[in-house]
């Protein structure tokens, strides 16, 4: 059974830049779309990217559009989202998540989810 564990998630200053990595204990191969989410406190959780099985299709939210950047290496099992220009509003606890069918959507309708790992913006 596919899990996800993220990291690299800490505290960084506004302006400044994260990379979380999502690693799969299995094949990523097996599970096609795999999304970014974040939840804020006392916020809903909120799609923040996606990337289709191949890399091609990407899809980001408004909030974080020319900001943060997907990539997947499926000969790592490993999924990236780089976070440039950071912002306080973006301090949450990010997730990733993997769906076994090839649909890249911002709704949080993925069959496995990881623990996720924080990210606080704060000078």
């Amino acid at each position: 059974q596919l899990q996800l564990v993220e990291s690299g998630g800490g505290l960084v200053q506004p302006g400044g830049s994260l990379t979380l990595s999502c690693v799969a204990s299995g094949s990523i191969l097996d599970f096609s779309a795999i999304g970014w989410f974040r939840q804020a406190p006392s916020k809903e959780r909120e799609g923040v990217s996606c990337i289709g099985r191949s890399g091609a299709y990407i899809r980001y939210a408004d909030s974080v559009k020319g900001r943060f950047t997907i990539s997947r290496d499926n000969s790592k099992n490993t999924v990236y989202l780089r976070l440039n220009n950071l912002k306080p509003e973006d301090t949450a606890v990010y997730y990733c998540a993997a769906a076994v069918r090839n649909i890249c959507t911002l709704n949080p309708q993925y069959d496995r989810w990881g623990q996720g790992t924080q990210v606080t913006v704060s000078s």
